[in-house]
């Protein structure tokens, strides 16, 4: 029954390849020579496509043809194989006194030199107080660098280089982020004086030179401030 069955796929196949040749060689015949032409090449193309396909038939039976499934007594026959062994789970270490921590403050580690290796500093340790002057001095110094910046911009929509440069609602926006930023706590006195000074003369927004004048001086108070530390 499974040659028949292959058979019928071969024959179906062979009709296929035959009717095509047929057609495409009658085609081919008409446009090069006429009604004999087209009646020779359409039989030669069709006769060469039936031995092709009678020579090929072994390939395509083979190639049909299903494989036979596996005996069921065969695979009953097979030995099972033996479950693989489980590894015991390795033993934690036990927690010995190498993994003390003790909290040490960050500046004394430093000034006590070499200590025992199995001793390390605590991050929640507070830090010494010239830590905390530092952040505090770096602090101010942002600030007033931020300042700068603002109070710049600023005076740049106060003073643009073309009449309608910049519009009322910008340079209103610019000088509430000034003021802002000169009143945040935490800058330095000196800065802040200088700040103001220099709020005022952008604020008339008549005189440009007296504006980059007190830029200047805030610019240098600035400066000057950062040196002294």
């Amino acid at each position: 029954m499974r040659s028949s069955v292959a058979a019928r796929i071969h024959l179906l196949i062979t009709s296929v390849l035959v009717t095509s040749a047929t057609a495409c060689g009658v085609c081919v015949g008409l446009l090069l020579g006429g009604r004999l032409t087209a009646a020779l090449a359409g039989g030669a193309a069709g006769l060469g496509a039936g031995i092709g396909a009678f020579l090929s038939r072994r390939h395509v039976f083979a190639y049909l043809r299903p494989e036979a499934p596996a005996s069921p007594s065969a695979a009953l026959s097979e030995p099972l194989a033996a479950p693989a062994p489980v590894p015991a789970p390795a033993a934690e270490p036990a927690a010995g006194p190498s993994h003390v921590r003790l909290p040490v403050p960050a500046g004394a580690a430093e000034a006590a030199g070499p200590q025992d290796p199995s001793v390390h500093a605590d991050p929640s340790a507070p830090s010494a107080p010239s830590d905390r002057a530092d952040a505090t001095g770096g602090y101010a110094e942002g600030l007033a660098d931020a300042v700068v910046v603002s109070i710049a911009t600023y005076q740049a929509a106060a003073f643009p280089l073309t009449a309608l440069g910049v519009s009322d609602e910008e340079r209103a926006a610019r000088r509430a982020f000034a003021y802002r930023v000169c009143a945040q706590e935490g800058l330095p006195p000196a800065v802040r004086v200088s700040a103001a000074a220099a709020l005022e003369a952008v604020d008339q927004g008549v005189d440009a030179g007296r504006a980059h004048a007190a830029m200047k001086a805030l610019s240098l108070t600035v400066y000057d401030h950062r040196g002294a530390r």
